[in-house]
């Protein structure tokens, strides 16, 4: 029993011991510094000031050679990391969230280069079926009737089928299909236009050129049709020469035209008012897009 009450002395002893010094360090801290091991733990801000060390530490951390970390660039190496050890899906996590936190920093333009890579390579396969369905054909079907009802196109019917011509239908048969309800976004000032699925980013396509009267207007509308050219001759969609001619997408409502820069088939020096892009950029663009699709040309920065 005696050894008992002789530790129960001794830890009474030390909780009043430790409530002491926690009185003395608030003493030390709101009323007045007391010196000794309070001012090891706590200096006196004086003395800070007047520590040569404490200011040349303040110095560095303020000095301008101090890396300068961006915003998003973590994230973006973070994302390179994933990729090299094949979690695409995090990784687009990491590079979507630089696209559309810090559309300014210096990364994001090659951030939004890896996504919409990722993009096509998930959109124009046919393995991926996430955001496709299958079509069963029915008896007075036709090609181009079931693209309208579908929401597609029949080049991205043909692509993602694996169709070269537009053989005979039989009811039974069946198709994947990806409904196109992209929205476009022609940005002048940078220089971009750029496929969304509704707040989604998909992918950049860069303007070569703007031909226009005068300075674009902003304007919100929608793609009125698809055209191709031939030696110039205008074919509809459906013509046999059709997926091999130079493709026109024509705004609603707007003489504004979405071109390619190459081989413009009205030829002469004066270019006929569009958006123009590199020759391949135009033709995924027109299997990815079809009338009805949104557009905004939009003339501040995002």
């Amino acid at each position: 029993m005696r050894i008992w009450t002789l530790i129960k002395i001794i830890a009474a002893l030390a909780v009043l011991g430790v409530m002491a010094f926690t009185a003395m360090l608030a003493y030390h801290i709101t009323v007045r510094p007391l010196g000794g091991v309070f001012a090891e733990i706590i200096p006196d801000p004086a003395d800070v000031v007047s520590n040569p060390h404490a200011v040349a530490v303040d110095q560095m951390l303020d000095s301008k050679e101090m890396p300068d970390i961006e915003p998003g660039e973590k994230a973006y190496q973070k994302a390179l990391e994933l990729i090299a050890t094949g979690s695409i899906a995090e990784a687009r996590e990491k590079l979507e969230t630089i696209v559309n936190l810090y559309p300014s920093s210096s990364i994001a333009s090659e951030a939004r280069r890896i996504v919409g890579e990722m993009s096509l390579d998930e959109i124009l396969s046919s393995d991926h079926m996430e955001g496709k369905s299958t079509y069963i054909v029915k008896p007075g079907d036709a090609y181009l009737s079931i693209a309208t009802k579908t929401r597609t196109n029949l080049d991205c019917l043909m692509h993602l089928n694996g169709l070269t011509d537009l053989g005979s239908l039989h009811p039974g048969d069946d198709f994947i299909i990806l409904a196109l309800d992209y929205r476009v976004l022609i940005e002048p000032q940078r220089k971009l236009l750029s496929l969304w699925s509704g707040g989604k980013f998909i992918k950049d396509y860069p303007i070569v050129r703007i031909e226009s009267s005068g300075t674009l207007a902003a304007l919100r509308t929608t793609l009125d049709s698809r055209t191709g050219f031939v030696e110039g001759k205008k074919l509809i969609v459906g013509n046999k020469s059709y997926r091999q001619s130079e493709k026109i997408l024509q705004l609603a409502k707007s003489p504004i035209q979405i071109r390619p820069m190459a081989g413009s088939s009205e030829g002469g020096a004066v270019l006929p008012r569009g958006i123009y892009l590199k020759n391949s950029d135009m033709e995924e663009l027109n299997l990815l897009t079809r009338p009805g699709n949104e557009v905004e040309i939009r003339l501040s920065p995002r």
